[in-house]
Formats: C-alpha cells, structure tokens, sequence
C-alpha cells in the first residue's frame, strides 16, 4: 500500500536501502528509517503545530524507539515524546527525547510508578481511575513533586479498538476533577481520549470520532465551573493538514507518529506534507515451487486497510522501477512469519540473495525486527547510522563482523 508511494516521492531511500543491504551493511528482517526526511518531516509538522498553539509529542513505538529517530525528532524541533509503555518512556528518554506524556495508551504499572516519578517526570501521566491516579500522585509526592494528570474519558458511544477500553465515566468529569486536584502529589490537568480522528474506509478521508465530541462536553462541563485553562489531549491520525481542524475543535494536544515518517492512513491515498521515511527490507532465502522465500520475523501490517495484495521490489541491485514488482504471499496472523512467498515465476524472478523492499504501516516494537538508521542519502552519501532492536538498545549485528 505504502511501496507505490515511496518509488514516487522518495526512489533514492529505495535505492540507498538496496544498495547497503547488497553491500554487508544492512541486515533483513529490519526497517529501514530515512533519518533526514524525518527530520524535514518533523519541523513541518511542528511549524503547523506552533501556529496553531498545538502541543507536541511525538510517538516513537511504530519504528521501535530507535534512538537515531529520536535524535531527528529533537532536530526537527519537537523537544518530547508520547508513550504508549514504560518500555518506548524508558528507551526515549535514554535517547534524549524526554517524555511529555505517560500513562496513555498503556497504564503504568503499580510497581514503576515511583520510577515513573522521579526519574522519567512526566509533563502528563493519564490516569484511567481512582486507584492508577492514587499510585501517580503518591509515587510523585514521595519524589517530591506534584505531577499533571490527565483524566482518560470514555461514555457510550464512543470508539475504542478491542483491547484499549478504559476511562472515567465523562459525565463525572468535574467530581474526577475535584477528586484527582485533592490527591497529594497530584494535580488535574485535563482530559484525553483515543482516537479522536480516524481514517474512514468509505470517504477515504480523517474524520472525529464520537470520543472528540465527548471531550468537547467534558471541557464544557468543566468550563461550567471554573475550569477554563486544561488540556485536550486528541490523538488519533495525524498529519500537518490535520492541525486546523483538530485546533478548532478544542485540542490543545497532538501526537505524531506515522505522520512523522509519512505513513497514515491518508498518506497512502493522497500526497500530504510529510514524505515517506520508512521501509522493511529483507533478503530472498531459497525457492519451493514457484515461489521465492524471503525471511520475515517483522510483516506486521497493520490492518488500517481491508486485505489487499501485497507487493515487493526485489532485485541483486538498486531499483525502484515497476518491473521490478513483484505479488508477495504474507503468512496469516495465526502464523508465524518465518518467511513471505514471492511470486517467482516468469523472466524476472526473484533469485536467492536478492534484496527485497517492502512498504507498509509497520509496527515495529511488536515485531522481531531490527531497526536501522541511515543519513546521508539527500546527499548522495547514504551510511548506516546505529542497528537496533524494538526496545531502542543497539545490536551487535552479526553482520558487521564481516570482513
């Protein structure tokens, strides 16, 4: 979905990509990040960001925390990050990117609140009840500190992805407000929900979900009686053309993750400011039939599409051209992706060796793949920055040991 996109807005990443891994650089089975157009993708979200008094913090999980990623957030101008565990908290701030929001998507576990506190220091932490908000507030009273709270809010209606509920009843708002302000340690800050924009398969347009008009009625709830200055924390799909309109309707935060490396949903269906950064590279292990294997170990696709028939550029040198497609079999989510199957017949096929180049809205940290970084290619001197895993922790590639 995301291939045709990278062979017309971003060829040489493709080429550079192919040509390392051909060379012993580059390991299969890892996504590949295109650190200077993630950079120049950062500061044009962030300048629209800016106009419009929009908060940032950037999300890092769907390219596994990596900490030159990082280091391009932080270049690009967006000085914080969003994370969705401890883990992406922990590996960010290791990499410099210090964290803004905590607590939202994945609560923090009660034993690593009191790390949470005193050495993360959350600009935010989301709360889904009483009970997390006590083990925030007191595990920042311990560390001295008095720690904003956002109040995660869900009521009938609204949308959740299975897995993801949670949240104060929003027609409680202001009582969960009175009630998180009286916690030592504790102060309430605002409300957030998830998602507030969501990709909409018919229209094939970002539209507000049920859950924005919730917060916009807990917010007048809460101006009802006082409470005027909070945040809107609205996360949901992002793009800099998103901004206005996620601004007018209240928000006073965002959070980029794919925008940031240009593939959103509606990235794949109209050319938007931010270009694509990211691929999966792999390499063609053997044959069986007509097919070419190739290994696998990071083909989480993640399902915003319907299922629709993958494709891969394979070739023993740079290409980005259309010949050079060829349909890719991905083994069910039932199954563990050890290998694709490549379609290996007719003239052109797929020989062992040769590289092959996915793209497609990953979700690295769920995965076994290696994620690594490369500048440079702008200038025509594409190198290898850092090789790492899910977690952000550099790898001693076996690869790197070759002569």
């Amino acid at each position: 979905m995301f291939l045709d996109l990278l062979m017309r807005r971003n060829p040489r990443f493709i080429e550079a990509a192919m040509a390392l891994h051909q060379q012993g650089k580059l390991p299969s089975n890892a996504y590949i990040l295109d650190l200077d157009t993630i950079e120049q993708n950062v500061r044009v979200f962030q300048a629209e960001a800016r106009k419009h008094g929009l908060k940032t913090f950037a999300m890092t999980k769907q390219v596994g925390r990596h900490s030159g990623f990082c280091e391009a957030v932080l270049k690009g101008g967006i000085e914080r990050s969003v994370a969705v565990d401890m883990a992406c908290a922990i590996a960010c701030d290791r990499a410099g990117l210090k964290t803004g929001h905590l607590g939202h998507l994945v609560q923090v576990p009660s034993g690593e609140a009191a790390f949470a506190a005193a050495q993360l220091k959350p600009d935010y932490w989301t709360v889904f009840s009483d009970s997390k908000a006590e083990e925030a507030a007191n595990a920042s009273a311990k560390a001295g500190r008095v720690q904003n709270l956002l109040a995660r809010i869900q009521t009938e209606g609204d949308t959740f992805y299975r897995g993801h509920e949670g949240g104060f009843d929003a027609a409680d708002i202001v009582a969960v407000a009175d009630r998180l302000d009286a916690l030592e340690g504790g102060k309430f800050a605002g409300i957030t929900t998830f998602p507030a924009l969501l990709f909409d398969q018919e229209n094939r347009k970002v539209t507000p979900t049920h859950n924005l008009s919730t917060l916009n009625k807990a917010a007048e709830a809460l101006a009802a009686v006082g409470r005027n200055d909070i945040e809107i924390n609205a996360p949901g799909t992002n793009s800099a053309i998103m901004l206005a309109a996620l601004a007018a309707a209240g928000a006073t935060q965002c959070e980029p993750g794919n925008a940031l490396h240009g593939t959103t949903p509606l990235h794949a269906v109209e050319d938007l400011p931010e270009d694509p950064a990211v691929l999966y590279l792999s390499e063609v292990s053997h044959h069986h039939g007509d097919k070419a294997y190739c290994f696998g170990g990071g083909l989480y696709i993640d399902p915003v599409f319907p299922k629709y028939q993958v494709k891969a550029l394979c070739g023993s040198s740079p290409t980005s051209r259309a010949e050079d497609l060829h349909k890719v079999e991905i083994p069910d989510y039932s199954a563990i992706d050890y290998y694709a199957m490549i379609d290996a017949t007719g003239e052109n096929a797929p020989k062992p060796r040769d590289t092959v180049v996915f793209g497609f809205r990953g979700q690295a940290f769920v995965t076994r793949a290696l994620v690594v970084g490369i500048r440079g290619i702008s200038s025509g001197n594409p190198e290898v920055t850092t090789i790492e895993n899910g977690f952000g922790d550099p790898v001693a590639w076996p690869g790197a040991y070759q002569s």
